[in-house]
């Protein structure tokens, strides 16, 4: 892999659901979901958002740079408490959309593999002996010659927990510039994985909120 830039795409953030509480957006790939270090990866969808005119936005939880799709930002300090809660205590539901390479034998299934992060890059790998527990369940969706097409749902929230899980089943993300072989990398412009929907409580009336947006690709 050779030298990288950020360079985050121009243009509005897409807002999905708006209220007094929180803020969804449909975060482009290749744009921070909050700042990163030093000055110059400032830009991120955090700070649009308390530029672009909601100041009190608050982080509850992250997509990786590539990952398009659905992330929440609280807008009081109380609803962001109740976020960051329901998230970890698993109380919120994501599915994913990815295209892979190959064609799974299965139609479905789960990856249990414990994840570790390493130590002097930005990466995961599957470690066994002391990896923290990670499952992701997913199912075909589409086979075609392009790659097949998953919807994945994680039930934790490991760092580059898709893409490792998905790597290890033998099925990597196209596009996948940090863990898929040359190859496949090079397969699709951009990192083929999208969050597509996101169930979570409201917090402040606690009932279910679901949200969707359609994959770009």
């Amino acid at each position: 892999m050779g030298p990288w830039t950020y360079t985050p795409p121009k243009g509005a953030l897409a807002v999905v659901h708006e209220d007094r509480d929180l803020i969804v957006i449909d975060k482009p790939s290749g744009l921070l979901s909050v700042p990163g270090r030093g000055d110059a990866l400032a830009d991120c969808a955090l700070s649009r958002l308390r530029a672009g005119g909601w100041p009190t936005a608050g982080e509850v939880h992250r997509l990786d740079l590539d990952t398009s799709g659905l992330i929440a930002f609280s807008l009081r300090g109380k609803a962001q408490r109740a976020l960051i809660a329901a998230f970890r205590e698993r109380r919120v539901v994501k599915r994913y959309l990815a295209r892979v390479a190959g064609d799974p034998a299965q139609d479905a299934g789960v990856i249990e593999l414990p994840l570790s992060r390493a130590a002097d890059e930005p990466r995961s790998f599957v470690d066994p002996a002391h990896g923290r527990p990670s499952r992701t369940r997913w199912a075909v969706l589409q086979r075609s010659k392009a790659g097949a097409l998953l919807e994945l749902w994680p039930e934790t929230g490991r760092s580059h927990q898709l893409r490792v899980h998905l790597l290890a089943l033998g099925h990597p993300i196209l596009g996948d510039r940090f863990y898929a072989p040359p190859e496949v990398a090079a397969a699709a412009p951009r990192l083929l994985l999208h969050a597509a929907a996101l169930e979570l409580p409201h917090p402040w009336s606690g009932a279910p909120l679901r949200l969707e947006r359609p994959a770009p690709f």
